[in-house]
């Protein structure tokens, strides 16, 4: 529970690194883009803004105009400002710390989605050791799924072993791509990216 609210406080500060915005377009913006955030409500988000706030890492601007749910002749009497977010020098520091960080759980699936995300905003020397990390974990996963379908090869039913070769087969792509980048963070450390 803790990892994930860190991880959530990453990912908002990395969001309101790009500009102000308000609640609404952040938890459309997680929702949409970074996976373990898929399913992020407003009683999750709401929460966390507010203890960002509260920390002095974000602080809320009032925006005259109605909110993304008010419509018609009714939303008119009852328009209220929206909120918009923006980081603080406080937050942008914060986010700088937190993304120089390449700890054992920056390989983990949901955690390394985020902070690839914004791979951007974070030194050449610790994308390259996020990137490695992650592809030792999978390393790591694809030899011990191989070990455990070669001890339970003749107790598999097809439908299982089809699902573990697609396991495997898309670890052993994602190993393939993470070499890539590797290779060309070693090459180009200042390069800005692939392309999408």
């Amino acid at each position: 529970m803790a990892r994930r609210a860190d991880l959530l406080e990453f990912a908002i500060l990395g969001l309101l690194h790009e500009g102000p915005t308000h609640g609404y377009d952040l938890r459309r913006r997680l929702n949409s883009a970074l996976g373990p955030f898929r399913a992020l409500s407003y009683g999750s988000l709401y929460p966390a803004l507010r203890t960002l706030t509260d920390r002095g890492l974000i602080a809320h601007v009032d925006e005259p105009g109605m909110t993304p749910l008010s419509t018609g002749a009714r939303a008119a009497a009852s328009a209220r400002p929206r909120i918009s977010y923006q980081l603080t020098a406080e937050g942008k520091e914060h986010f700088e710390t937190l993304a120089r960080r390449a700890g054992t759980d920056t390989a983990e699936d949901d955690t390394f989605e985020v902070r690839f995300a914004f791979f951007a905003r974070t030194e050449a020397d610790i994308r390259r050791l996020i990137l490695e990390g992650r592809r030792h974990r999978l390393q790591e996963r694809l030899d011990a799924g191989r070990a455990d379908r070669d001890r339970r090869r003749e107790q598999a039913d097809s439908w299982s072993a089809a699902l573990a070769q697609h396991a495997e087969e898309s670890t052993e792509r994602e190993v393939r791509w993470l070499s890539e980048l590797i290779d060309a963070e070693k090459r180009h450390p200042q390069d800005p990216g692939p392309q999408p």
